[in-house]
This record gives structure tokens, sequence and C-alpha cells, in this order.
């Protein structure tokens, strides 16, 4: 009894450590959970563009971004499912191949400076279309059905890119879908939210079954305590102290500065 008293003390201990020497990550974790899941995204790009500037260590980087993805699109998807705005019939084509792609690039092993340089283009472009996305976002024409073989196409390619990176791919797949009319906004969010669920843990099994995996249990748990908690606070109230346009360009520049550093640090 001694024993379990004592050890419970000495990991709350911890915790509390972890928390205040990171209070800046976990503040920082919390709003992008709110404002994220607020407009049915995870925020992978921005949990990634956090980390990337911390100096922990770029084999965990990846792993902690998508174990928090899952933690908040979850709320996501399951409010959508509720609702019934999740058309499965129409997803089973985009993710058909994106799922045995994204673990496969989980698995992939790659070096500190070239994941650093692939995850500055990635934010690059992903900054990119989050702000030219702003012009198609209101966009509410139902389109017919979409071709089978160019959203397996779609949701191949940044199925493998998320699973590598470490982002559920969301960020890609919206404004893709915008841009080709694929559905109405509600159901191209719930659409995404699925996308980046599902991606988000065959990314993370690959990943796990690198051998080079490693990952701080310590700071992940507090951070997946904490964007779980933001996570329901925006996807329940829906809240955003920005639309979902303004949200998108101060987010696109902050990722912009990000990718823009990363390059010129490993780059030049």
């Amino acid at each position: 009894m001694r024993r379990t008293i004592y050890l419970s003390c000495m990991n709350f201990h911890i915790l509390l450590e972890t928390f205040i020497e990171n209070w800046h990550i976990i503040l920082l974790f919390f709003a992008v959970a709110v404002l994220y899941s607020s407009v049915g995204f995870g925020g992978g790009s921005s949990y990634l563009a956090i980390l990337a500037l911390t100096g922990i260590v770029f084999t965990q980087i990846r792993a902690t971004a998508l174990l928090c993805n899952i933690v908040v699109v979850s709320g996501n998807v399951f409010l959508f499912i509720q609702h019934k705005t999740v058309d499965f019939k129409k997803i089973t084509p985009l993710v058909m191949l994106s799922i045995p792609l994204a673990f496969l690039g989980g698995m992939v092993q790659i070096n500190q400076q070239l994941f650093f340089i692939l995850l500055s283009f990635t934010l690059l472009f992903a900054a990119t279309t989050m702000w030219i996305s702003k012009q198609i976002v209101t966009y509410n024409e139902k389109k017919s059905s979409s071709k089978l073989t160019r959203n397996a196409s779609f949701g191949g390619i940044i199925g493998f890119i998320s699973g590598m990176v470490g982002i559920g791919g969301g960020i890609f797949l919206a404004p893709l879908l915008h841009l080709t009319n694929w559905d109405t906004p509600k159901k191209i969010a719930a659409t995404a939210s699925v996308f980046i669920l599902v991606n988000s843990i065959a990314g993370f099994i690959g990943q796990y079954s690198n051998p080079d995996f490693s990952i701080n249990w310590n700071l992940t748990s507090v951070l997946l305590v904490t964007v779980f908690i933001g996570g329901q606070i925006g996807s329940r109230k829906s809240y955003s102290f920005f639309t979902p346009i303004q949200l998108k360009k101060a987010t696109a520049i902050l990722i912009a500065f990000v990718s823009l550093r990363i390059l010129y640090k490993y780059i030049f």
C-alpha cells in the first residue's frame, strides 16, 4: 500500500515538473486544439510547427503530433456522426489507399536533416493552401459523386506524406475537396475529420513499428490531456475567437514563418 502511494506521488511529481517546464508549449497546444476543433480540424500542422521550435528530439515530434491529432479529431468525428454529416460511401475511396500508405509513410526511417527539410516544405505548402483556400470555403453547392480513381489518388498521396511527416492530412485534403466542389462545406469538414483520424492512427502505428521509435511519454501524456480538454471545448461549443477564414490566414503566416526558419537552419 505504501509503495503504491509512493509511486503515485512520484508520478504526480514528475508530471507536475513536466507541466512547469513546458507550460508555454501546453498553453499553445490548448489554444490550437480549441481553435482547430471548432472548425473541424485536428491542428497537426500547428503542433508540428510548435514542437519543431522547442528542441524536442526530432524522432519524437511526429508521434506526439499524431497522437494529439487523434485525441482532438475523435471528438469531431463523434459529433459529425451524431449529426449524420459523415457520408462513408463517399469517404471510402479517399481512405482506401491513404490508410496503408500512411502506415508505410510512418515506417519510413529518415535522418534529422531530411526530416526537417521535408517538414519545412510540407508546412510551407500547407500554409499556401490555407491562405488561398479563403476564397473557396463558402462554396455551398453540392456536386455529383467524384471519380473513384481521382479520390483514391488524392487520398493515397496525402496519406503517405502525412504518415511520413506526422500530420493527419486534412490541411491538404480540405482545400482540394473545396476546389473540386466535392460536396457541401459541412460534409467536407466531416470528411476531413474522418480522414485525419484514420490516417493519424495508421501513421502512428507505422511509426511505432519503426525500430528507432521513441517518445517522451511524460510530456506527451500532459499534452494529450490538454488537447482533449481543448478539443472538447472547441468541438462542442463550435466557438472561436476568429472566423474560419481569419484562423486560416493567421495560422498560414505562423506556419510559413516556422517553415522558412527551419529551411534556413537546415539548408543555408
